[in-house]
Order: C-alpha cells, then structure tokens, then sequence
C-alpha cells in the first residue's frame, strides 16, 4: 500500500468536507474500551534513509537456501530454475496483471492458463485441469471436499504416509463439511493394505494416498486404487510433479484427481510461499472441480480466442451450485511453471528426475554405511529418505548449518509422524556436496 502523507490543512480539510469538526468527533461511535488510545509503543520516528538502513539490516538476517547446500524437502526443494522463468515472470504485463476473474482478463493471461493445464494433464495423465490453486495442501483439501459434494459422503481414508502440514489444511478446511479422516499405515511408514481393505465399506467417499509418500517412499497406488474403487469410493492421489518425470502419471492407473504441491516446477523455496497448487481430474469431474478454466474457442470471424471456460465460485453461479469458496488461482505462479515446464520439455523433467533419483539414492547408500545410522526402511523411495540417527536429528540439524548445510527435517517435530532426519536429495546436490555431507555426518 502507498503512503500518502497529509498535512494538517489537508487532514482539516477531509474533516470539513465529511461534516466534522475534528477527528475524535468522526470515531465517537467506537467504544473507548476497545480504542489504542495510542498505546501502539512505538518507537521514534526515522527519516526514509534511516528506515531503509533499518529494513535492509532485518533483511540481511535471512539467508536463502542458495547460502547452504540444501536437503530440506516434504513438499519444498531446491530445484535448479532456468533463468528464463524469472525473466518472464518480470515482464510488467504478466507481474502487474490483474488477477483474472471476469470477462475482462486478457487474451494473453488466458491463454498462459490454457497452456498450463494443457501440461499439466499431459504430465498427470488426467483429462482436466484447473488453472491452479493456493498450494498443494490447500489442492488436497478442494480434492476431499468435491469428493464430498460428489458423492455425499463423510468419511476419508489416507492410505499411508501423508505429509502432516497437508492434513492439517484439510482438517482446517473441510471442518465445516464434518468430514470424518482415518489413517492406514504399517511399521515401515507406507499404507497398511490389509487393515484398509478389511474396513472400507461403501460409506467411503475417498481414498487419499501421497505418491510418494511423505517419508520418500512409494505407494502400492495399483493396489490402493482396486481397493478405493471396488467400494464406490474415489481415488485421490497427491503427487509430486518432478517423479512424473520416471514415475507412472496417476491417470494410467485410474485416479480419479490428481493434486500436487507445484513448486517445484520452477518457484523458488521462497521461505514457504507462495507456491503453486495443482488440481486435475477425470473429465466426468469438471464440473465439481473448484476454481476456474480456460478454454479456447472461435470467434464469429473464425480467429482463435480463449475464455475462461468455467468458474465455478460463489461470485458467478448460484450459492448452492458453486463447488468452493476459492476465489482466485496463483496466476504468476502458474506462469512461472508454465515457463518451467515448455523450457524442460518432458525430455528435462525426465532428465531431472532421473539425477534425482541417482543422487539421492548414492546420499542414502553412504549414509547407512556409518555406524548408528540407518535408513528407515528399505522400500524403493525417489529422493527423500528418512534417516535413524544415532544423536537427536536437531542436534546435527544445528550443527550442520554453522557448516553451510541445511541437513534436512526433524520429523520429530511432528507427533503423527516417525521420528528421523528427511533427507531430501535434488538435481542441484553434486557428489562432493555429498560426499561433504557424508563426512560431517561421521562425527556423530
């Protein structure tokens, strides 16, 4: 927001013109009870120069993850961004553009949607796409609630690991629905099977499974999507969007939506946000589906044009037909991805995920080597791995970063989740960031 200094002739002047005499007079219907009173506490007033000098100090107190050799994961990665991505996105038409809600968005923010889900359904395998949401735990939670208004039914069932900051979103946004959640997973942190198909039962409106899990590993999803559909129930699948690039796309193995969190497809980690959430569905599913498309079509004179196809919120449908109270997309997150994914091509997601996989799995090999560590399990797992640690994973956590290293997560901070390091291992960690990382570890 703009600041607008006014002068006290300018202050007096508003007054006279609203018909006050002063501006205690224009508050009086406030009670004084709930009034500051001018208790703010602030400190002296600066000058500009002395207020820049102030911010750039704070400012100076964070490091991004470009100051470290970076292994945090569950759900944000450093990802290599081409530079072309930041290049795009700082074009005025595109970073100052109106977020599009009615007829009067332009041809070119349309058709960068279109472009989107176009990728997105190729990279997913699913039929439909909408134009993004906030992140992906806020895409999951949409997932829960259109399976909800699809089939009227309550009860949702994680099938295995799901990343605990995700569930809390759902839980926060699918209260007012009463939805009721329950999780199956064995020992080794994935999908308990024989408990989920012992209790589904047709009272089921979705069987949610993270792919891969929160913990790195991978889902038996083929097994998973028998079970959720051989009860009427719906099959949703949160993926991360970079395994696409070697792992099966959901849609060839008959998800019924598709959500991920986006940000690695070209969004800086960004201190968390904001991200990128992505949402796809079957085609019998869009018009549950929240948010909004794009489309493109004719004109009278056969020119080619895109219009924003459905948009299913409150502000343009009836009440009772709107299918979320989501308002917007992330417009310039989505065209950051979009950028990403034409500038990858399906040759470079695939590249990607391929030294993904390779690095983190030659981390993962050594770092079991050394005495008191060991990895959680021994499923197959993309790029994360949770590790045993012989010292409190804070500790190293700690340690490693007045090395220059960001060591991972303490999965211990959550009280749902199995304790451990992540590790999370992306196509930027080189063999002597890992054999660096390898050594350190050795001390413990």
């Amino acid at each position: 927001m703009s600041f607008v200094p006014n002068t006290e002739e300018d202050r007096n002047e508003m007054l006279k013109t609203i018909g006050v005499s002063s501006f205690e007079e224009l508050i009086k219907s406030i009670p004084e009870k709930i009034r500051l009173n001018k208790k703010l506490n602030l400190p002296p007033a600066l000058s500009e120069w002395e207020a820049i000098k102030l911010m750039q100090n704070y400012a100076n107190k964070n490091k991004d993850a470009s100051a470290y050799t970076c292994y945090l994961g569950g759900g944000a990665y450093d990802h290599f961004i081409p530079s072309i991505v930041g290049m795009v996105l700082e074009r005025p038409e595109f970073k100052t553009a109106y977020t599009p809600y009615q007829a009067e968005v332009s041809q070119g923010t349309l058709q960068a949607m279109y472009e989107y889900q176009s990728m997105i359904c190729t990279l997913t395998g699913m039929d439909v796409s909408n134009a993004s949401q906030y992140d992906g735990g806020s895409a999951l939670a949409e997932a829960a609630l259109m399976a909800n208004a699809y089939n009227k039914k309550t009860t949702v069932f994680y099938a295995g690991s799901v990343n605990p900051l995700y569930k809390q979103v759902v839980s926060s946004i699918c209260s007012g629905r009463r939805l009721q959640f329950k999780e199956f997973v064995s020992d080794d942190g994935t999908c308990d099977l024989n408990s989920l198909k012992k209790e589904i039962k047709n009272e089921v409106s979705a069987v949610i499974v993270q792919q891969p899990n929160v913990y790195g590993n991978l889902e038996e999803v083929h097994e998973i999507e028998k079970t959720a559909h051989s009860n009427g129930a719906l099959f949703i699948v949160s993926v991360d969007p970079i395994s696409l690039g070697i792992l099966q796309a959901p849609g060839e193995y008959n998800a019924d939506v598709v959500v991920a969190e986006g940000q690695s497809l070209g969004i800086p980690m960004s201190y968390g946000g904001p991200y990128l959430g992505i949402f796809a569905a079957k085609k019998e599913f869009v018009r549950k589906i929240p948010g909004r498309l794009s489309g493109v079509t004719k004109d009278l004179d056969g020119k080619r044009g895109f219009v924003l196809t459905l948009q299913t919120r409150e502000q343009q449908i009836k009440r009772e037909k709107a299918t979320s109270n989501i308002c917007t997309n992330q417009g310039l997150m989505m065209l950051a991805s979009t950028v990403y994914m034409a500038t990858m091509g399906k040759q470079g997601i695939k590249e990607v995920a391929e030294q993904c996989i390779q690095r983190a799995h030659y981390l993962a090999s050594n770092i079991k080597k050394i005495p008191g560590f060991k990895l959680m399990n021994d499923k197959p797992f993309f790029k994360e791995f949770l590790v045993e640690t012989p010292v409190e994973p804070k500790e190293i956590i700690e340690d490693a970063e007045n090395e220059g290293i960001l060591a991972g997560i303490d999965m211990g901070r959550f009280p749902e989740c199995k304790p451990g390091l992540l590790v999370a291992v992306t196509e930027k960690r080189s063999k002597e960031d890992m054999d660096k990382f390898i050594g350190f570890l050795k001390k413990f």
